[in-house]
């Protein structure tokens, strides 16, 4: 049996590319990016609207019915990156995304999001609405780079089920890949070089559409300051060596600033997978984001593979958009090793049900 999927805020389709990977049917996304949405049709078909969730359910609007809702509430409310948490409207849209699940019939529902979710009262208020739905949930953090993501990206993850359904024998999910420290027969985390190593240099400054994928594996025109500052950090080096080794060109307030932000201009190692990729991560001053060996920021293309897309993943839209949408995304494969503990719900409770 092939299970309904609806993702809601969906960006690029990360989480859905891992359910689709898993055996799932993606019937209908929705986000308010218009870009991301592009890419979105692109990879899974034309059945996912570009729309304000809010305004969605307010004015009536058709809600296929589905199996299992995935998605991601917006982040920023819950990040502690986000100074002026309290008070943001994005702490909310948890709201409409249960109503969706309530008006699908969705029998199981994945929320992923940024730890803090887990430690917020929202949290609790997402329990007593799914409690009162008829729903049990399990909560838990997952570190990506434990599924063959080359990247250490920590989440929250919050998985649902109806009641009376048979809860997952293990969740979070059985890892794939393990940590330097730890012992096992699982194979070791993968590595930056494992991802980007054998990635010729980059050509160009601009995307450039060939067959398929979009090519994104471009570079800048960095200026002659910067070129030098690139230079001035040495192997999985940060800011701090820009100030050993060029203070003359070391901006000012990082000369002020003597403690904290240790990936800031920083350089990826290539025996370790990368830090969390966010949507800037084309500025090395936004983050640990400079090419292990060479003097440039990481490419968009090598991002996406730090991230778990295939290269056959098609992206649309602008630079920037495209950033957006990759440092935005669940991994695919954090996804698709989430879709098996979903499986495993939704097979028990259909074998129960027959019985």
């Amino acid at each position: 049996m092939t299970y309904r999927v609806i993702d809601l805020f969906c960006g690029a389709g990360g989480m859905t590319h891992g359910f689709v990977e898993a055996g799932f049917e993606s019937v209908w996304a929705i986000d308010n990016d218009a870009a991301a949405v592009e890419t979105y049709k692109a990879n899974f078909g034309n059945h996912a609207d570009c729309a304000d969730i809010e305004q969605w359910i307010a004015e009536g609007k058709p809600i296929p019915k589905a199996d299992v809702v995935i998605g991601g509430p917006p982040c920023q409310g819950f990040s502690l990156l986000n100074k002026q948490r309290t008070g943001d409207a994005r702490r909310a849209l948890w709201q409409p995304y249960m109503d969706i699940v309530k008006a699908s019939g969705a029998k199981v529902f994945v929320i992923e999001n940024v730890p803090g979710l887990i430690i917020s009262d929202e949290f609790l208020q997402i329990k007593a609405r799914a409690e009162a739905m008829d729903f049990e949930i399990a909560a838990d953090y997952v570190n990506s780079a434990n599924y063959g993501v080359p990247q250490t990206r920590k989440r929250a993850v919050i998985i649902g089920w109806k009641r009376g359904a048979t809860p997952p024998a293990q969740f979070p999910p059985a890892t794939s890949h393990r940590a330097p420290s730890e012992k096992s027969t699982l194979p070791l985390w993968r590595t930056v070089k494992d991802a980007i190593g054998k990635l010729p240099a980059p050509t160009g400054t601009e995307i450039r559409p060939v067959a398929a994928p979009l090519d994104l594996h471009f570079g800048r025109q960095p200026t002659e300051t910067s070129l030098k500052r690139y230079k001035a950090v040495p192997p999985g080096g940060n800011r701090f060596d820009l100030l050993r080794n060029a203070p003359e060109i070391t901006p000012a307030c990082w000369i002020r600033k003597t403690s904290g932000g240790t990936d800031l201009f920083g350089r990826l190692w290539w025996d370790r997978p990368s830090v969390t990729i966010r949507t800037e991560f084309f500025k090395p001053e936004k983050g640990r984001y400079l090419h292990p060996e060479a003097n440039r920021p990481i490419t968009h293309r090598e991002a996406a593979r730090l991230m778990s897309f295939p290269d056959d993943f098609k992206f649309v839209g602008s630079k920037i958009e495209v950033a957006k949408q990759i440092g935005n995304a669940v991994p695919p494969l954090l996804g698709r090793a989430i879709a098996s503990v979903v499986s495993e719900i939704l097979q028990k409770a259909r074998s129960k049900k027959a019985a």
